[in-house]
């Protein structure tokens, strides 16, 4: 197979990808929607953002945005916590994909950490928010999804360690 052919496949290859991932996230985002009935979703996320003030970090001279009552807004955790699910399971599905269609290395690290990073997140939410979230809790939350951030770089890094020589 000459250059330009394995050039055009392995676009081709790519574009399905692309097309498989974002028709997947447009489905999913619909389907939070509508699982989140009878309430609606768009005025839980209105209402939401409508309630941010700065707050104290418990403990801590550090003000911070947050809503004036975590407690309020179960609807809306529970949305965030099936549409992270979901996309945890979507990079599953791409995984086996790329690993099916041989895609270069770094498209492969990009979602073994999206992987990592989206079940991360969903856990977190389930920890921290599922239950009439705290203040403190709420803090907690935000730390740990950095953290959460930081291991899915992690895991990048070591599907890519191997390609170093």
């Amino acid at each position: 197979m000459n250059v330009n052919a394995q050039t055009r496949a392995y676009k081709l290859s790519e574009g399905v990808i692309s097309a498989i991932s974002v028709g997947a996230v447009l489905i999913l985002i619909g389907t939070v929607f509508v699982l989140a009935q009878p309430n609606s979703l768009w005025d839980s996320i209105v209402n939401f953002f409508k309630s941010f003030t700065v707050r104290s970090v418990p403990g801590t001279d550090i003000y911070l945005p947050a809503p004036a009552n975590t407690a309020v807004h179960g609807v809306l955790y529970t949305a965030a916590f099936q549409f992270c699910l979901g996309l945890g399971i979507l990079q599953i599905l791409l995984l086996m994909i790329r690993l099916a269609v041989h895609s270069p290395v770094a498209k492969t690290a990009e979602t073994v950490g999206n992987l990592v990073f989206w079940f991360g997140a969903a856990y977190l939410i389930m920890l921290y928010l599922s239950v009439a979230p705290s203040l403190t809790q709420w803090f907690m939350f935000w730390a740990s999804l950095l953290i959460m951030l930081g291991l899915s770089f992690f895991a990048r890094a070591l599907v890519l360690l191997p390609r170093r020589k």
